[in-house]
C-alpha cells in the first residue's frame, strides 16, 4: 500500500485530443488540507498549465470526499509557534503572499477557462479557490463555509472580492462575519455555482465535459470575457489579493489568531479579547 508520502501531492491529467488540463488535489487522506506541501504543488502546476498554449480549459478538481477544507491549522498552528522568536507567526503568514495569492491569481487571470469540480467540503481558501475558478458544479449536500473570522483572520485568496461578486456585498459580508455553513443547493440557488451533480463522480463528469465544451469554442473571447467581467468588480483580484495579505499580515500578529488557532487544534471555543 502506498503511503502519502509516495503520491503526488497534485495531480495533472491531460487529455490532449480536448486540449482540456485537470488539476487535481491530491491528499484525500487528510481532506486535501492545505499543507506548504500541497500549495507548492498545486501552485506551481497551475502556473505550469497557464502558461502552457496547447492547453484550452482547465478542470479544478480533488481526490476523497471533500474538495479542500483549507489551511491545514496543525501545520499552521506549529509555524505560529516557530515564529513567536523573531514576530509572531512571520514565516507561517509568508503563506498568504508565496501560495494562496499565486494560486488565486493563475486561476483568476489565466486567459483560459477554468471549471471547479466541487466534489465536497469546500471550505476558507479551498472555497477562495474555488470562487477563483469561472465556473463551479458542485455535488449534492457539499457543504461550503468561509471560516476565516472563526480563527481571527479576514478572508484571503481573493474571496473578500469573489465571494461579493457572486452573492453581492450584503450575503458575502454575512458569510465572512458569521461564518455559517451553507449548502451546494444554496450556493446554485445564489448563484455560485453552475450545476448541482448527484455525486462526486458525476461532479467530475460534468466539469469535464463543460470544460471540453469551452475548449471547443472561441478560447481567445473567452479570455476577453473573463478580463472584462473582472473590471465589473469594485477592484481587481490583484488589488483584493494585495489587501488581503496585508490584512492577514496584521491579524495573524494578533493573540486573538494565535489563540483561537490554538483553541480550533485543541477542539475548544476561542476566546476573542480584540487584541
Amino acid at each position: 500500500m502506498s503511503s502519502a508520502a509516495d503520491t503526488p501531492p497534485v495531480l495533472v491529467e491531460t487529455d490532449d485530443q480536448e486540449a482540456v488540463t485537470t488539476v487535481r488535489l491530491n491528499r484525500p487522506d487528510n481532506r486535501n488540507a492545505l499543507t506548504l506541501e500541497l500549495k507548492v504543488a498545486l501552485r506551481d502546476a497551475l502556473e505550469a498549465v497557464a502558461d502552457d498554449p496547447s492547453v484550452r480549459a482547465v478542470v479544478l478538481a480533488s481526490s476523497g470526499k471533500a474538495f479542500c477544507v483549507g489551511q491545514d491549522l496543525r501545520e499552521h498552528a506549529e509555524a505560529l509557534r516557530a515564529g513567536e522568536d523573531g514576530g509572531i507567526g512571520a514565516d507561517a503568514l509568508s503563506t498568504v503572499p508565496e501560495h494562496y495569492n499565486r494560486i488565486a491569481a493563475a486561476l483568476g487571470t489565466m486567459r483560459k477557462p477554468v471549471v471547479c469540480a466541487i466534489n465536497g467540503t469546500a471550505v476558507g481558501a479551498g472555497l477562495g479557490f474555488a470562487l477563483a475558478c469561472d465556473l463551479r458544479v458542485a455535488a449534492a449536500g457539499t457543504k461550503f463555509a468561509t471560516a476565516f473570522a472563526g480563527i481571527g483572520f479576514g478572508g484571503d485568496s481573493g474571496l473578500s472580492g469573489t465571494l461579493a461578486h457572486c452573492v453581492g456585498s450584503s450575503r458575502a459580508t454575512e458569510l465572512l462575519m458569521l461564518g455559517e455553513t451553507f449548502t451546494a443547493e444554496q450556493a446554485r440557488d445564489w448563484g455560485i455555482v453552475r450545476e448541482v451533480a448527484e455525486t462526486s463522480e458525476a461532479t467530475d463528469a460534468a466539469a469535464l465535459a463543460l470544460a471540453r465544451r469551452l475548449a471547443a469554442g472561441p478560447t481567445l473571447a473567452f479570455a476577453e470575457i473573463k478580463a472584462a467581467v473582472a473590471m465589473g468588480t469594485v477592484s481587481s483580484l490583484r488589488e483584493v489579493l494585495e489587501h488581503e495579505a496585508s490584512a492577514q499580515a496584521r491579524l495573524g500578529a494578533t493573540e486573538d489568531h494565535r489563540n483561537a488557532v490554538d483553541a480550533f487544534v485543541a477542539k475548544e471555543k476561542p476566546v476573542f479579547r480584540g487584541a
